[in-house]
């Protein structure tokens, strides 16, 4: 069986994208799982299945599944939707503000840029979801205790500030929080340095995904935390191995980033 693709990605942090109808499976994990993989497969962070403009609704243009690359399914994903957005505008869609119906809601986007199959869009993220004593919050670890900020953007997220990240094993620890007690359906994890008052560094350890080079959902949960401990101010840049990403957070999170379509074609599944 073929399955027809789209590459694309938001700050290095790379998605494929089909159209529903092109994609009639039943599992859609195993597909995933071949289509992701970096060696045998097409390669990406997760795949997103896009319905519409056939199967949508009138309230919004889109609607999107996301799967990550171990197959597992995810609410949303900020850069994701972005790319999605692309997806959209590049088979035709005009509109002044674009909405998608994610597994986290109603996104809205709007195009700010267009250069070729590069594009650059401002997203509603929505409001972040956090209980007072979860901005600082002690888990016990095998290696003794860290304390971390635990929100909620639309995905469940897990931000750790670090005075250097060159000086932490952030890796192992990713995977560690990822699979916590504390988070019985795993979460995604975040490590953050603040710069300035409006900047942050940041790397990111998905839930489904591991290490990926940006993460737009990851880097406005970064962002919301580092407010929250009154490391920043919005608006905050975040910094991230695969480029930097806007958020301000002003009643609700949004986020301005890139989207760039790589490349099309078959996967023979």
């Amino acid at each position: 069986m073929r399955i027809p693709f789209t590459k694309a990605h938001g700050a290095r942090n790379d998605f494929l994208l089909t159209w529903a109808q092109e994609a009639p499976f039943e599992n859609f994990s195993i597909a995933a799982r071949a289509l992701c993989d970096r060696h045998s497969g097409v390669g990406a962070d997760g795949w997103i299945i896009v319905n519409g403009p056939e199967g949508r609704s009138p309230e919004y243009h889109a609607s999107i599944r996301l799967f990550n690359s171990d197959g597992s399914a995810a609410e949303i994903s900020g850069n994701g939707t972005r790319c999605a957005a692309a997806f959209l505008i590049d088979s035709g869609l005009e509109a002044e503000e674009i909405c998608i119906r994610t597994g986290a809601g109603l996104k809205y986007l709007r195009l700010i840029e267009k250069t070729g199959f590069r594009f650059v869009l401002e997203m509603k993220m929505g409001i972040p979801r956090y209980r007072d004593e979860d901005i600082r919050f002690t888990l016990p670890l095998a290696s003794g205790s860290q304390e971390v900020t635990i929100l909620d953007v639309g995905n469940p997220q897990c931000a750790v500030l670090v005075e250097d990240l060159n000086t932490i094993d952030w890796r192992r620890l990713g995977a560690e929080l990822e699979h916590h007690p504390h988070f019985p359906n795993r979460t995604n994890v975040s490590f953050i340095q603040r710069l300035d008052e409006h900047t942050i560094e940041a790397r990111f350890y998905e839930r489904g995904a591991g290490e990926t080079e940006s993460s737009g959902t990851g880097s406005a949960g970064a962002a919301a935390a580092a407010i929250l401990r009154n490391a920043v101010k919005s608006p905050v840049r975040v910094l991230t191995p695969g480029g930097p990403l806007e958020v301000s957070w002003d009643g609700e999170l949004r986020m301005v980033g890139p989207a760039e379509i790589v490349a099309g074609g078959e996967f023979y599944f």
